[in-house]
């Protein structure tokens, strides 16, 4: 099976937890794409979605899903979304799609987090993938010169030939090198330093749920 085939299978298991008649939290990225897609067609059946990203929105607005404020919503019983990475404990890296901040802001208010992921995307240790840190653009060098203290490489995050900017008007340091051997202390840690909006680290809060999409079909693991 293709990559997209893969994206395609657990997007299609998802669908078995929306949970009829409440508004679902949905995420950002390609396989959450996919998912929108399927959520598309039983659209009649939820009140609604809140998305974490203005990409996700859009999408969901091409299918005539109403997108809400979570400000409108007092709760959600599950948030669907991908991941860059995610340990056997449920443990992830996020962000490669810039939306961080808003991912672990809208998956905050969910339930249960169901994460929808390929196989590829199984490690024993986060930190192969760069870990995004999204940063208030004039303290970009500042936070750059604390992650190097951690063991990290920072890099700027650029689209286009420019910085991108996120939804949040804010940077990407994406942090290259560091082994994330305790993901919750790592996590915590790097929120703490000044000018850090969050760290692309879920893992105080991770997955409650991952549907991995394997050659042989859609692997559940629960947390």
């Amino acid at each position: 099976m293709t990559q997209d085939e893969l994206k395609l299978a657990v997007a299609r298991a998802a669908i078995e937890y929306v949970v009829d008649n409440t508004v679902i939290g949905v995420g950002t990225g390609s396989t959450a794409n996919f998912f929108i897609d399927e959520l598309a067609k039983i659209s009649h059946r939820i009140q609604g979605a809140v998305a974490s990203s203005e990409a996700t929105a859009e999408r969901l607005r091409g299918h005539g899903i109403e997108v809400l404020e979570l400000n409108q919503v007092q709760s959600m019983p599950v948030y669907i979304d991908g991941a860059d990475e995610i340990t056997e404990r449920g443990a992830m890296i996020k962000g490669g799609g810039a939306a961080l901040t808003r991912e672990k802001i809208v998956a905050s208010v969910a339930t249960k987090f169901i994460c929808i992921a390929d196989e590829s995307k199984l490690v024993g240790m986060l930190g192969k993938f760069p870990l995004p840190v999204e940063v208030i653009p004039m303290a970009s060098a500042a936070v750059a010169r604390q992650l190097v203290k951690l063991g990290g490489e920072p890099n700027l995050r650029f689209k286009d030939g420019k910085p991108l900017i996120t939804d949040n008007g804010c940077v990407i340091i994406d942090v290259m090198g560091l082994k994330v051997a305790d993901p919750v202390a790592l996590e915590q840690q790097i929120n703490q330093i000044v000018g850090v909006v969050t760290v692309g680290l879920f893992a105080a809060k991770g997955a409650d749920v991952c549907l991995l999409g394997t050659k042989d079909g859609v692997r559940t693991l629960t947390f």
